[in-house]
């Protein structure tokens, strides 16, 4: 059996004085609730309304009263939803789970790393491939930039899917370690799929995709790119950098851009893939423009 409450705010107690969804009621009902879940062996969910800062609304005990505290996330515009476990007491708190919002109801992605890049069979500048971090599950993204000329004295920079302070600062690094001109270039940023890319491993990815659509250089269709780029230029090592990797390999990917330190933290499964290590995005450069297949242009 399984109750589930929609939501612990609409239900009031006569055993407590005040209105439903008050911090009194809010309380009594989910103490209740839990004594019934406890004495009977009977899993109860309680659905909770959220702020707009995306916290539970009402008093923080509630969180302490729950086992766990499990938030559904997902864009508006896309059927993407994250089930995220914000706390867990019987188990790990950095758990995951990937549905998709169909007429029938929400199913399980199976494979989400499907969802969050295009299969193509020419590269196309201003695309780069790197590897995420949601929770314990590793997943590949797409990058994609576009610059383009624009007569406008204050040049726009659009950012769909990433933190737009931080794309901002990578495109300003972007254009001191590749020598580009930028000042008088729109520069748009997105993913794919309508996913939110929050993890620092995906700057070198777009550091690349911005400098491939200023020199309209797309990159070769089997590399990838993970690091964390620094204000001076230095690409960084990040955490499970061999989990990263391994999630690269498995979706074809021969190629991967990465920190100093890289190839050491690979499994022997993963043997067969070329680890470019870099130093910095400078280096990162240096190494795509030697590559026959990309334009000389890079």
């Amino acid at each position: 059996s399984l109750v589930i409450v929609d939501s612990v705010q609409t239900i009031a107690s006569a055993d407590v004085d005040g209105r439903a969804g008050g911090v009194a009621q809010v309380m009594e009902v989910a103490h209740a609730l839990t004594r019934v879940a406890k004495a009977r062996g009977i899993p109860v969910c309680l659905v909770g309304q959220v702020t707009k800062e995306s916290t539970v609304a009402g008093p923080r005990a509630l969180e302490h009263i729950c086992d766990a505290t499990l938030s559904l996330e997902g864009d508006r515009h896309t059927s993407l939803r994250l089930l995220r476990a914000v706390k867990n007491r019987y188990g790990p708190a950095d758990e995951v789970a990937c549905f998709e919002q169909t007429d029938a109801g929400m199913r399980e992605v199976v494979d989400p790393s499907m969802l969050f890049r295009e299969d193509r069979r020419s590269p196309v500048p201003g695309t780069c491939i790197t590897v995420t971090i949601e929770g314990r599950r590793a997943m590949l993204a797409e990058v994609q930039s576009l610059v383009a000329p624009t007569t406008n004295p204050n040049p726009r920079r659009g950012v769909s899917g990433l933190d737009s302070s931080r794309v901002a600062m990578l495109v300003a690094i972007t254009e001191r370690v590749a020598g580009l001109k930028l000042a008088d270039k729109d520069v748009f940023v997105a993913t794919v799929g309508g996913i939110r890319l929050v993890d620092p491993s995906t700057d070198l990815a777009t550091c690349l995709a911005i400098g491939s659509a200023a020199n309209d250089a797309p990159l070769p269709l089997d590399i990838s790119a993970i690091g964390e780029v620094t204000l001076s230029g230095d690409v960084r090592r990040v955490p499970m950098i061999g989990q990263r990797i391994a999630e690269a390999v498995r979706l074809g990917y021969a190629r991967v851009l990465a920190p100093i330190g890289a190839t050491a933290a690979l499994e022997s499964r993963t043997s067969t893939v070329e680890i470019i290590e870099v130093h910095d995005l400078a280096q990162a450069f240096t190494r795509l423009s030697g590559m026959r297949e990309l334009d000389p242009t890079f």
